[in-house]
C-alpha cells in the first residue's frame, strides 16, 4: 500500500474541507453582515471530539468563556439553551437554539436568539471530519458562522472579534479532546499489563501443580 505523504495530506485535507464548505457551510451573508471559517486540527479520534462538541446541553466542558448551561427538556431541534457567560465579556447571558444535530454526519448547526451582547443573528455551523495526523486517527473540525456587523463597528473588527471567540473554544476543545485520548491510551495499556500479569500468573500457578 501506498504511503500518503506530508503534501498529500494536506491536499486530502484541503478537499475535505472544500467538499465540506460547499455541502454543509453555506451562509446566506447580508450586507450588513460578516462570514468565516476556521479550521482546527486535533490528535484524537473523530468519536471522541464528537462526543464533545455534540452536547448542546454541556457546552462547559470545552468552552471556557461558559461558566452554566440550562436546557429545558431533552436535548433536540428546536430546542433553547440559557448560557451564562464568565465575566472578562461584553456579556452575562446568551439564549441559543439548536439547530441541527447530526450524528451520522457530525454536523452541530446553533442560532442565538438573545443574549445581553451584540452578537444579533448568529449562526454557526461546526462540523468534523476523520483526519490522519501524524499516523494516528485525529480530527480536522470546520466551524462557520454568519452575524451582523453591529453600528458602530467594521466588518474586519466583528469578524476579528468572533474568530478570537471560536480560536480559543477550539483550542480548548483540543486541549480537552487529546487529554481524553491520552487517558484512553493509558487506561488500555494498563488494562493489558493487568491481563497479561494475570494470564501469566495462572500459567506459572498451573505449571506448579
Amino acid at each position: 500500500m501506498e504511503m500518503i505523504g506530508e503534501d498529500d495530506r494536506e491536499m486530502i485535507g484541503a478537499l475535505v474541507t472544500a467538499q465540506s464548505l460547499r455541502l454543509h457551510h453555506r451562509h446566506h451573508c447580508k450586507e450588513n453582515q460578516c462570514t468565516s471559517v476556521l479550521v482546527k486540527y486535533i490528535q484524537a479520534p473523530v468519536h471522541l471530539v464528537w462526543s464533545l462538541v455534540r452536547r448542546f446541553d454541556q457546552p462547559q466542558k470545552y468552552k471556557p468563556f461558559i461558566s452554566r448551561c440550562t436546557v429545558n427538556g431533552d436535548p433536540e431541534i428546536g430546542c433553547l439553551r440559557q448560557v451564562n457567560v464568565k465575566s472578562g465579556l461584553p456579556a452575562t447571558t446568551s439564549t441559543e437554539r439548536l439547530e441541527q444535530l447530526d450524528d451520522e454526519e457530525h454536523i452541530l448547526g446553533i442560532n442565538i436568539i438573545g443574549g445581553d451582547h451584540r452578537l444579533k443573528n448568529y449562526s454557526s455551523i461546526l462540523t468534523v471530519h476523520p483526519e490522519m495526523i501524524d499516523g494516528r486517527s485525529g480530527t480536522m473540525v470546520i466551524e462557520s458562522f454568519v452575524v451582523d456587523v453591529p453600528q458602530g463597528n467594521t466588518r474586519d473588527d466583528t469578524c476579528y472579534f468572533v474568530e478570537s471567540l471560536i480560536k480559543c473554544n477550539l483550542k480548548s476543545l483540543a486541549c480537552v479532546s487529546e487529554r481524553l485520548a491520552a487517558q484512553d491510551i493509558t487506561n488500555s495499556i494498563a488494562t493489558f499489563c493487568n491481563t497479561s500479569n494475570g494470564y501469566r500468573e495462572k500459567n506459572h500457578t498451573a505449571t506448579n501443580l
